[in-house]
């Protein structure tokens, strides 16, 4: 934690106490000796993934208590009713905004920010009657909050991610969206496959193929095969994942285009999809993941920097495979730089990993 603490404080250009006083207030802090002060509580909340009341444990405020609460409810009913098109825009552009940072600069930044973004589109659908009204605003809360859970999940806080992907799936049902319901179902899965339940993890993502039948975008579907496949391999279900990759490869529709218009939070084509195979490959042990590898390596978009430092980490696993111990250690060093980057808990969790077998 010391380390870490330090670590980001040089790379912010920020002052912190030495580091003999940084293990006092370490230790006083996890004592409840201590208060967080503002200046450290800013540098914890991105190394942790925690907003700012779990990092100081606030409990939530108590509504105000209220003889008549009519006024209060028509007054919130109304202010729901008022969303506009263009307000729910404002939502998606919002959302759009955060996947784009993201992405580039990690979740560890954002966590408020996308707390009161999902607060702001809770509030709008809690109180919005009419289903003219609740239905895009659901389907904006299921996408905000499928990627809010991803990002939480990144950041390592598992029990917020769960409750993110609950509450998409809650909203995706309200929207009547069955592509935001079988991708949040899809993405749990995830969630199940880390937490040392990877069989259960490959159910749950089946039934979301199934929920989602033919009513599915064929880039969806093949995202949901390929999803299929990874969650196969670390349940240890080889020919299932292989099975899995060939029904992926067969969905997948052709050109370089790689955004879903049907749904933004997609991003999938053949270039994605080969990097999908070599990562499956390796888990496998399979030596053809390596060329896989490589491939996705040289078209990989620059700006997708999480993504990149999780391919190098499935060049770690393919050249240990190989034991190809040089090249297996170049792009560790490339993988621990680009998820301490972007803060990536669960990259670094991986890079520690593959680090033991070096």
């Amino acid at each position: 934690m010391i380390r870490e603490i330090e670590r980001y404080a040089r790379e912010h250009v920020m002052e912190v106490a030495s580091t003999a006083s940084l293990r006092v207030y370490v230790s006083e802090w996890e004592n409840g000796k201590r208060a967080i002060s503002d200046r450290y509580a800013a540098i914890l909340r991105p190394l942790l993934g925690v907003t700012d009341s779990e990092l100081r444990d606030d409990p939530a405020p108590a509504a105000p208590a209220v003889a008549d609460g009519y006024d209060e409810l028509l007054l919130r009913i109304d202010t729901a009713s008022s969303v506009s098109p263009s307000m729910v825009k404002a939502f998606y552009d919002q959302t759009e905004l955060f996947r784009t940072m993201d992405r580039e600069t990690g979740a560890g930044r954002l966590i408020d920010q996308m707390a009161e973004h999902l607060s702001s589109l809770e509030e709008a659908l809690k109180f919005a009657v009419l289903p003219d009204i609740r239905q895009p605003v659901a389907l904006a809360l299921a996408g905000a909050s499928t990627l809010a859970a991803w990002q939480a999940l990144d950041s390592g806080a598992v029990e917020r991610a769960w409750r993110h992907y609950e509450l998409a799936k809650s909203a995706a049902r309200d929207a009547d969206a069955p592509m935001y319901l079988a991708h949040a179902m899809a993405e749990q899965a995830y969630v199940l496959s880390e937490a040392g339940r990877p069989a259960l993890g490959v159910s749950l993502v089946r039934d979301a193929q199934r929920s989602l039948g033919k009513a599915g975008s064929p880039r969806l579907r093949a995202w949901l095969h390929a999803a299929e496949a990874e969650l196969c391999a670390h349940a240890g279900l080889p020919d299932d994942a292989l099975r899995a990759l060939e029904a992926a490869d067969a969905a997948i529709p052709t050109g370089a285009e790689d955004r879903d218009p049907d749904m933004l939070s997609i991003f999938l084509n053949g270039s994605h999809l080969t990097r999908w195979r070599g990562n499956v490959l390796a888990m496998l042990g399979d030596g053809e993941a390596v060329s896989s590898l490589y491939e996705a390596l040289n078209t990989a978009d620059p700006t997708f920097v999480r993504a990149k430092a999780g391919l190098h980490c499935d060049l770690v696993q393919a050249h240990l495979a190989r034991a190809e111990y040089d090249d297996a250690q170049t792009h560790l060093r490339q993988a621990r730089h680009l998820a301490s980057r972007t803060g990536s808990v669960r990259q670094r969790r991986r890079v520690d990993l593959l680090s033991s077998r070096l």
